[in-house]
């Protein structure tokens, strides 16, 4: 192909880039808290109370926990595991780990016992800061059927061979054995001089690890993707730029902050520019409205399975939500009649955690011809090739094939993973993704080329949900896909060859997943076959795009 153009598109370098500050997580907090000092930055209803939080509040915080972890003899660059809904604790942990120059491992409050477990082994957490109740789960008792000495041992007096790294553990809602209460836990920090804190903050540097945000791979089992404090910082400046927003946005999101693009779109979103968070710790369609009407929230961060809920809340027709303005109106919650928005969301934005979310975008307010169907061009400094997934070779100009990326936001590495192993020999990292580019460098994504389903804005392994329901009893063939759905993305359907015999119910068999799976992981519909009616590979699994096929037909079979 000599003389053809290849498929690879660069951004201009992240020298030139404009409207960055400080490179550092704690850096990105000083300087939003010292420039708007006594604006509010948050607030949360949680028990009657109204409690709300300036920037300068959200700074002292963050050192509060700063100064608490140095009096448990935190280190630079020792973990600390983060467990909370949306609540204010959840900024001032994450930025005070920043600050104290250790690394947030963000823990989905959706685990269950035999997540949590995986999840904290693998992180090696030397502290775990968390919400002890969250709806039905305790995660207290969780962490006890885990390890048994966690509700024997004394604060700071914990050795495990299981969790050999975790020393201590402070919860939010009351402590028991070796779990502290959160108030004696922050009442650590007087002890501790606030120069201690600013001179470990100064050793922090951009390439440094800044977090562990666990996502569902290629594998059966949740990743942890590490991310530099460069990446995530430049991703909290930028996030203003692509969404256009300004120091009046109220963001609100029930969204979990530990899931990376919700992280980055709330604070780099409405933070950076001087605006606030109205927090939700959970997502309740009512309350939701209820809580955006109070707190005249101008922008709301929603997955798209939850805008349909919105609508259907009881209490729709009885809200005000004229303050909302970035909010795009293709969303059913510009339906409501209060809601004049004319804001567009730049939804032609490709990323992933693996790169703390936007690798390539146009901000909002782009012309659609300028877009012409993308997803965007690379951000400052960032690289975009398309390989052939068999050789790895670049492929011409427009030719298809899978996105490959590279640039300054991208991961250091996955846990326990060399970073050898998993970038190619020009270091970019291979997506999995299909796509091409175009002449003008803009990116066109087009699907994934591996299984991953992409359901409710939330990534889910079919290998991990497969890995769970061949336990149950009576199952004796299981492989689960994603179906494309109006409002899910996908629709995880996982379809079961009994063995002879055996009577299994769609409910049984949900409700025994459910036991291992955290909510969204559970498959939404189980469809049954016999081994006449698939075609088996010589490894005893189904080809995915027959399987798709006959699940397809099964559901619209159901529907007619």
């Amino acid at each position: 192909m000599a003389g053809h153009p290849l498929s690879i598109i660069k951004a201009p370098p992240l020298e030139e880039e404009e409207g960055l500050g400080a490179l550092t997580l704690g850096g990105w907090l000083r300087e939003v808290c010292h420039q708007y000092g006594d604006r509010e930055a948050l607030v949360l209803h949680e028990g009657g109370e109204r409690i709300s939080w300036s920037y300068a509040d959200l700074w002292d915080r963050a050192n509060e926990v700063a100064r608490a972890l140095h009096s448990v003899d935190i280190g630079k660059g020792e973990r600390v595991g983060v467990l909370f809904t949306n609540r204010p604790e959840f900024l001032s942990t994450v930025f005070g780990t920043a600050l104290a120059g250790g690394v947030a491992c963000a823990i989905s409050t959706f685990s269950t016992q035999a997540e949590l477990e995986y999840l904290l082994e693998l992180s090696g957490c030397s502290v775990l800061l968390m919400e002890k109740q969250v709806l039905k789960k305790d995660f207290t008792e969780m962490l006890a059927e885990i390890e048994p000495a966690i509700a024997s041992a004394a604060p700071g007096a914990f050795n495990s061979a299981k969790l050999p790294f975790l020393r201590h553990i402070a919860a939010i809602g009351g402590g028991a054995g070796m779990v502290e209460d959160w108030d004696a836990f922050l009442a650590r920090a007087e002890g501790v001089d606030q120069a201690l804190v600013d001179a470990t903050a100064a050793t922090v540097a951009p390439a440094d690890p800044g977090s562990v945000f666990f996502s569902s791979g290629s594998t059966a089992k949740p990743k942890g993707i590490i991310n530099s404090h460069r990446g995530m910082a430049l991703q909290l400046w930028r996030y203003s730029k692509f969404l256009a927003s300004s120091d009046d946005a109220r963001a609100w999101s029930a969204n979990g902050f530990f899931w990376s693009g919700s992280f980055v779109q709330a604070f780099g979103g409405a933070l950076t520019p001087g605006g606030a968070l109205v927090l939700q710790k959970t997502f309740d369609p009512a309350e939701a409205l209820e809580v955006m009407e109070r707190e005249k929230a101008t922008m709301a961060i929603a997955w798209p399975h939850q805008w349909p809920q919105l609508k259907a809340a009881g209490n729709w027709d009885k809200v005000d939500l004229s303050s909302l303005k970035y909010v795009d109106p293709k969303y059913p919650i510009c339906d409501h009649p209060t809601v004049n928005a004319t804001w567009q969301e730049p939804s032609c934005t490709y990323g992933a955690t693996e790169t703390f979310t936007v690798s390539t975008t146009f901000p909002s307010g782009t012309p659609e011809d300028e877009i012409a169907g993308s997803f965007g061009k690379p951000q400052p400094g960032g690289f975009v090739k398309i390989v052939d997934p068999l050789s790895g070779a670049v492929v011409p100009l427009g030719e298809r094939g899978e996105i490959a990326v590279k640039g300054p936001t991208l991961m250091l590495g996955y846990v326990g993973v060399p970073l050898f192993d998993t970038l190619d020999d020009e270091g970019y990292l291979r997506s999995g993704d299909g796509g091409y580019v175009d002449a003008e460098g803009r990116l066109f994504w087009e699907g994934r080329l591996n299984d991953i389903i992409k359901t409710g804005g939330a990534n889910v392994s079919p290998l991990e949900i497969d890995a769970t329901i061949r336990k149950c009893p009576g199952v004796k063939i299981c492989q689960t896909v994603g179906i494309p759905h109006d409002t899910l993305g996908e629709l995880v359907v996982t379809a079961i060859v009994p063995h002879t015999g055996e009577d299994l119910s769609e409910d049984g068999v949900r409700a025994f997943a459910k036991e291992t799976l955290a909510s969204y992981k559970v498959p939404r519909r189980v469809l049954f076959f016999t081994e006449d009616e698939v075609e088996l590979t010589g490894s005893n699994k189904i080809k995915t795009s027959d399987l798709r096929a006959l699940v397809g037909k099964r559901l619209d079979e159901e529907q007619s």
